[in-house]
């Protein structure tokens, strides 16, 4: 069986570090970090007085483990503006959260060597539990500053839509 069904010589899977992240209908500047997509589900101990002594399972509840976004601090204001609309310092009573908008869907997208769209997930009804405005910063170091954002999420789905793109093939002269 073929891995690919489109390009058929391929045999690499795709590698992790071309992707785009989008919420808003736009794209976010730079993120350089998106922590795996995960789904557990709790297994469900039973059995009845008769049964012989092993017991049976059966699925349970469903949790989606929340997504870790990174980048370097620059003066984009995407995730700090995302991260105030759970807690805003100085809002006053009832401004702690907006709640006409403080969920969000996160579209990621991977790409292939080529640039070519390849797989797309929908991550759903997100919000920031977690909000890192700068990192430690050392007057000795030599790193770049980053910031995260923590998204609790309520499910994701691959999205369809998006197929295997036939990827290109560069033909040289002959000379």
């Amino acid at each position: 069986m073929t891995q690919f069904s489109v390009n058929a010589q391929r045999f690499d899977p795709y590698l992790n570090f071309k992707f785009r992240v989008q919420w808003d209908g736009r794209y976010v500047a730079g993120v350089s970090k998106v922590s795996a997509l995960t789904r557990t589900t709790e297994v469900v101990k039973h059995r009845s007085g008769g049964d012989p002594s092993a017991s049976r399972k059966s699925p349970g509840a469903t949790d989606y483990g929340p997504i870790t976004l990174e980048r370097g601090v620059t003066h984009d204001v995407a995730f700090e503006q995302w991260a105030n609309k759970i807690h805003e310092i100085g809002g006053g009573p009832g401004a702690a959260l907006s709640l006409a908008d403080f969920r969000k869907d996160v579209v990621i997208e991977v790409y292939n060597e080529a640039g070519q769209l390849v797989l797309g997930y929908h991550v759903l009804r997100c919000w920031v539990s977690e909000y890192q405005a700068l990192p430690d910063l050392d007057a000795k170091g030599n790193d770049v500053a980053i910031q995260h954002i923590k998204l609790e999420n309520e499910g994701w789905e691959r999205d369809l839509a998006v197929v295997e793109p036939t990827e290109p093939s560069f033909t040289h002269p002959a000379g």
